[in-house]
């Protein structure tokens, strides 16, 4: 019951504070804003959340975790292409998972063009994603350069994608897909 309260508590400052800053905007919109339209306390809001920025990533530790714990339930991968091809169908799947609710995906999307200090925060969760595979990959023997060069490569084909597909959530994966495409045509010429 109380682990339950609790959880209804965080989701009702999420959604309150999304709400706000699809009003208001990001550099609008106050703690003691969130807090109000939540209808809890500041001291509940910082029980919860460091900052505001914080709500705007509320989901991103516990999707990193489930991520990398995905990635480490993968077999070994020898080699560069055996790599590649692994990392692009955790790739794809993580970005239909991320493009699955396309309303919360503009939102996000939009709160980061928009501000420029969740934008860099995002890039440096990326790379974190990008360096737990890459240690994974080493864990699991595959050998250098292809446990670091595979997720830079994803990371490359995921950012390419961002740029041919923009904020659609419909376009990103077949453009994800369409990146490695290309890639992996490149490696067998």
């Amino acid at each position: 019951m109380r682990q339950r309260k609790r959880q209804r508590a965080r989701d009702q400052i999420v959604a309150a504070a999304f709400e706000l800053f699809a009003e208001r905007g990001f550099a609008d919109v106050t703690v003691a804003d969130i807090a109000e339209r939540a209808e809890v306390g500041r001291t509940t809001f910082f029980r919860y959340f460091g900052d505001k920025q914080e709500v705007v990533f509320s989901e991103e530790q516990a999707l990193m975790d489930d991520w990398v714990a995905r990635h480490r339930a993968l077999p070994p991968a020898p080699d560069l292409p055996t790599a590649l091809d692994q990392t692009r169908g955790f790739t794809v799947a993580l970005v239909r998972e991320m493009t699955a609710d396309a309303d919360h995906f503009l939102q996000h999307e939009r709160l980061l063009a928009a501000n420029p200090e969740l934008a860099d925060r995002a890039t440096r969760k990326y790379q974190r994603l990008v360096e737990a595979m890459s240690e994974n990959l080493r864990a699991k023997g595959t050998p250098e350069p292809a446990a670091t060069l595979a997720p830079q490569l994803a990371l490359a084909c995921y950012r390419t994608a961002r740029h041919v597909a923009g904020s659609d959530p419909v376009a990103l994966p077949a453009a994800l897909e369409d990146a490695f495409e290309q890639l992996i045509g490149l490696s067998r010429r």
